[in-house]
């Protein structure tokens, strides 16, 4: 069978339709690499693409994204709800199909050389990529953000793995590396207090002494006027996502709020949302392996 990597590329710009509509069409223009999905977030100011295809096009089409990324979002004039660095801010690949991680580890060292030696373009290796265990948690690599990366990147601990001690002028610096499948999920509050979206954040995130493989932060969506406790859940088996619903919910009723709603970025592996049907349905004794009609059609 082929080899299948995915790369989920995360962009700082939620807004115009031109610049998110180039990037659609630079995700569709290498052989070998579908475009599986794209969303964008005003109020986060962020688009996120999925794409999927064999190692030496999911490279290529990765290299130009980032491209055309430094060439049109200009981060000095960049605000949105999210933490960002970058023009392309994040850009992960993850082994799907017959590719181990250390190989998909070589394809991000080659698309950081190839960004900082053709781009100018700096950048820090994360998670399985990272050069040491400080780096491996984006949300360290990320800290300090555009406006103080300059800074950061003075610190002796803090010198890019590719790249100078400096960022680019307009694109920032980029977060490449190689992870686990993750499920990018948020959860929407019925009130405008920033404060408690980031008070639940910090109680369930694992930094904080919460819940292991979940990274949480406060959003205040701008265009909805509610906050919202936005989520990584980087290993739904660990932890699973109801798990953490329930925990918000619980949070919530302290501060006398209420969740109105939750949203899923991008694309989820099928057993994460099975998981939780599981649980609010009180299915015993269910094998996914075994009764889950798609599983035999594969």
């Amino acid at each position: 069978m082929a080899k299948i990597v995915e790369c989920i590329p995360n962009f700082s710009e939620g807004c115009d339709p031109d610049i998110i509509g180039a990037l659609i069409g630079t995700a569709k223009s290498v052989p070998g690499v579908s475009l599986l999905d794209h969303t964008s977030d005003a109020s986060h100011n962020r688009s996120v693409l999925t794409l999927a295809g064999n190692p030496e096009g999911i490279a290529e089409v990765a290299f130009r994204l980032c491209k055309l990324a430094g060439e049109k979002i200009d981060m000095t004039r960049h605000t949105g709800g999210h933490p960002r660095m970058g023009a392309a801010d994040v850009i992960p690949f993850v082994p799907i199909r017959d590719v181990s991680i250390e190989e998909c580890v070589d394809i991000s060292k080659q698309v950081a050389l190839r960004i900082w030696e053709e781009l100018g373009i700096p950048s820090f290796l994360y998670e399985y990529s990272a050069t040491s265990p400080e780096r491996q948690n984006l949300a360290a690599v990320r800290k300090g953000q555009f406006e103080g990366m300059p800074e950061k990147l003075l610190q002796e601990e803090w010198a890019p793995d590719y790249g100078e001690r400096r960022i680019h002028p307009t694109a920032g610096i980029t977060a490449i590396g190689v992870r686990p499948p993750l499920v990018a999920f948020n959860v929407n509050l019925n009130t405008s207090d920033i404060k408690i979206a980031n008070a639940i954040a910090k109680t369930i995130r694992a930094s904080s002494g919460g819940y292991k493989f979940c990274k949480a932060i406060g959003v205040m969506l701008e265009d909805r006027n509610i906050a919202q406790v936005s989520m990584n859940m980087v290993n739904c088996d660990g932890t699973p996502i109801y798990r953490v619903f329930e925990a918000i919910r619980a949070e919530a009723r302290r501060w006398g709020v209420q969740i109105t709603g939750s949203e899923i970025t991008g694309l989820a592996h099928a057993k994460a949302l099975i998981d939780c049907a599981e649980y609010y349905l009180q299915i015993e004794g269910f094998d996914y392996s075994k009764q889950v009609l798609e599983n035999h059609l594969m």
